[in-house]
């Protein structure tokens, strides 16, 4: 998939395709997104909780369905609309069923990152450049 010419809401719906089955049946987890330059640079998905008594997996209450996929991947689609003026970071989406009330929830987190090591090139030039100009 080239990214040059593609938005990131568009990246960010690739990314949910691309995990569908994985989330289908997923009783909770995180949704991570790293991004560079408005970029999907990787992306994947925490699982949690696996649980387990007295060394036996237990069978785990139902987990995301394929309409609530669909619903989760359009909601993370949405919420880039929250995002301002960043481009390298990451978008964490943690999420978890309640089977009792056949419901789910999402949380999403915007981190964004800079690199001081651009920025000090820019403020502060280099020793030869400061010799050149003299």
């Amino acid at each position: 998939m080239q990214t040059d010419s593609v938005s990131l809401a568009r990246q960010v719906e690739f990314v949910f395709r691309q995990l569908e089955g994985e989330l289908t049946n997923a009783t909770a987890g995180t949704v991570l997104i790293h991004i560079r330059n408005n970029a999907v640079g990787k992306f994947g998905v925490r699982h949690h909780p696996i649980e387990s008594k007295n060394g036996q997996f237990e069978n785990g209450d139902k987990g995301l369905t394929a309409a609530q996929v669909q619903a989760f991947k359009k909601m993370a689609i949405e919420s880039l609309r929250y995002r301002r003026e960043w481009t390298h970071g990451e978008i964490l989406y943690d999420f978890s069923v309640r089977p009792s009330a056949n419901s789910w929830s999402a949380s999403i987190l915007f981190e964004s990152n800079y690199n001081m090591a651009n920025w000090n090139l820019r403020y502060y030039p280099k020793k030869n450049d400061l010799w050149d100009s003299q």
